[in-house]
């Protein structure tokens, strides 16, 4: 959530900002700044008030201690009315309060300035690629018919147990599953990043805290009896630790990463580029999150990005890093790289990670503060970023992986796994 003060004093800077995402913001933050305004209007007249009811109910005291009753009693009547303007305004400010927060909501963040302009994903920015592309036999297979064909994943039987979007990962394919995992782990804590364990489901204060709520309510699963959704990533509960927390300067930055499988609607995800492992409704995602100092989150994010390249590079895919222009960025992002993988088989690009800085957007939300050496609270900058999600790299080993004996394993993933091929 942006800073309604940042608003109000920069509005034409803000809709300009904005207008890189192709969203023509002008009535949304001409209703903020009037909104904002008759808040503090409102909040100014009511503070009056209460000072002149504090120095009547004073003045009353001295009176009666002076036996002037009568006077007493006329200053009391002015008292009854100013509780009863209170009443009013107090209602007045909840009101306006809350329209405002709402407005407030409705704002995605403002693309640093180096997000290049665009509309769509074709509009993204390659910005950098690496790997080589392996010249598969006569015959390959996309992943969903060698998955088939090894008997390592079962889509079928996901569809009977719950539907569509919920594979079961048999054999070697479940061992090779449990093998990324605690390989992306070991490669995050390896790089200073603190293991964590989260609940699956969070509360609604969670869901607004990182931006899933309002925004993405549509595809996140929900729990109503008890108000609760299941998690579309582990950045969610992970960087909601930190919520209503004031750090002190040098416990920054904090490194956090985490397992947790992921949940999503996806509503209206359909065709031959969502079969497979393309597109799930439940999939695992290993996060890393990092709480970091405003003067220091893009050397942060930059070095986040040269982690994922080298777990890409250990698992020897062919890659290449987008930086996603104004009009394909998340809502709470400031700027997004992804990464996607080659698939040969299916002779396209997969998207296997987003690692974004959301600047103050989330902090501002999750009332997330450090303490600066001069003793004044400020708001942190958060960045999360995908470390991996599972589904397409697996599907990427897979395809890229293939041979007419059977599919290898990446020799990285060799000491987790336990085998060296799939036949």
């Amino acid at each position: 959530m942006l800073q309604v003060a940042f608003i109000r004093e920069n509005k034409e800077e803000v809709i300009k900002r904005l207008a890189k995402r192709n969203l023509d913001a002008q009535s949304l933050i001409e209703s903020v700044v009037a909104l904002d305004e008759k808040r503090r209007a409102t909040q100014v007249e009511l503070d009056n008030i209460l000072a002149e009811s504090n120095k009547l109910s004073k003045d009353i005291g001295v009176l009666m201690k002076g036996g002037e009753k009568a006077k007493a009693e006329i200053l009391k009547e002015k008292t009854a009315n100013f509780k009863d303007q209170t009443k009013e305004l107090t209602e007045t400010l909840n009101t306006v309060t809350e329209e405002l927060q709402t407005e407030l909501y409705k704002i995605p963040n403002l693309p640093a300035e180096i997000v290049p302009e665009g509309k769509t994903p074709d509009d993204n920015l390659n910005i950098f690629e690496e790997g080589v592309v392996p010249k598969l036999h006569q015959g390959a297979l996309p992943h969903w018919e060698l998955a088939k064909k090894y008997d390592i994943i079962d889509f079928d039987l996901g569809a009977k147990i719950t539907g569509a979007g919920f594979p079961v990962y048999k054999g070697k394919g479940a061992k090779l599953q449990r093998a990324l995992i605690t390989y992306f782990l070991d490669k995050n804590t390896d790089a200073g990043y603190q293991e964590f364990q989260v609940p699956h489901l969070v509360n609604e204060a969670s869901g607004f805290g990182t931006g899933q709520l309002p925004d993405k309510e549509g595809q996140m699963y929900h729990v109503g009896e008890d108000n609760l959704y299941l998690i579309p990533t582990a950045e969610v509960p992970v960087t909601n630790l930190f919520r209503d927390v004031l750090l002190n300067e040098s416990e920054l930055p904090i490194l956090c990463t985490g397992y947790t499988p992921c949940f999503r609607r996806e509503a209206g995800s359909y065709g031959a580029h969502v079969r497979g492992l393309n597109r799930l409704h439940q999939f695992d995602k290993v996060e890393i999150v990092r709480i970091e100092h405003p003067e220091k989150s893009y050397e942060a994010l930059d070095g986040m990005v040269e982690h994922v390249k080298d777990i890409l590079k250990e698992l020897q895919l062919p890659y290449r890093v987008l930086r996603l222009c104004g009009g394909d960025m998340g809502f709470a992002s400031a700027l997004t790289y992804d990464f996607e993988v080659f698939s040969t088989a299916q002779d396209r690009w997969l998207e296997i990670s987003s690692v974004s800085n959301f600047e103050t957007f989330q902090s501002n939300r999750l009332k997330l503060r450090f303490k600066d050496k001069e003793g004044k609270n400020q708001l942190v900058h958060t960045l999360n970023g995908s470390s991996l999600a599972l589904p397409r790299v697996l599907a990427g080993i897979l395809e890229n992986y293939q041979t007419p004996e059977g599919i290898v394993i990446p020799e990285v993933l060799r000491k987790y796994t336990g085998f060296d091929i799939i036949n």
